[in-house]
């Protein structure tokens, strides 16, 4: 019974023990030195979307996931990239989904571009029947 109760309390104990003990990385809540760096990263995360919260920018959002990215962004900023650069090696590793303003040209965003102008054409298209006057004078 011992031991049950020893396997029991094992079992439940694993996701405890599975918490992250790590500190947060270095940039994600503290500011670069340089006020024009740290416009142009705040400026950024305000464009990037925390891949945990989904509705929020990673300058929002309090996962630690966003607070890595945070942190990623300042620190490539700091280290003299340009805000697109960081956006492209962003976008790079994972995928256009983390930008809110995702580029025209890639094949899998181009349809969502389009699409809004296909179906106000095509309402146009079905309402000019109800707008067209008949030839009869009815």
């Amino acid at each position: 019974m011992k031991r049950l109760l020893a396997l029991l309390l094992m079992w439940v104990a694993v996701p405890l023990a599975a918490q992250t003990g790590l500190p947060p990385a270095p940039y994600a809540d503290r500011q670069l030195p340089d006020a024009q760096q740290e416009a142009a990263a705040r400026d950024l995360m305000e464009e990037l979307r925390c891949l945990k919260c989904q509705s929020q920018s990673i300058a929002d959002s309090n996962a630690p996931m966003a607070g890595d990215m945070r942190s990623q962004v300042r620190e490539r900023i700091a280290a003299g990239e340009t805000p697109e650069e960081v956006r492209s090696w962003l976008i790079e590793r994972y995928g256009n989904w983390v930008s809110y303003n995702p580029p025209i040209a890639s094949a899998v965003t181009w349809p969502l571009w389009i699409a809004p102008i296909l179906l106000l054409l095509a309402a146009l298209w079905l309402a000019r029947g109800r707008f067209r006057k008949t030839k009869d004078g009815e």
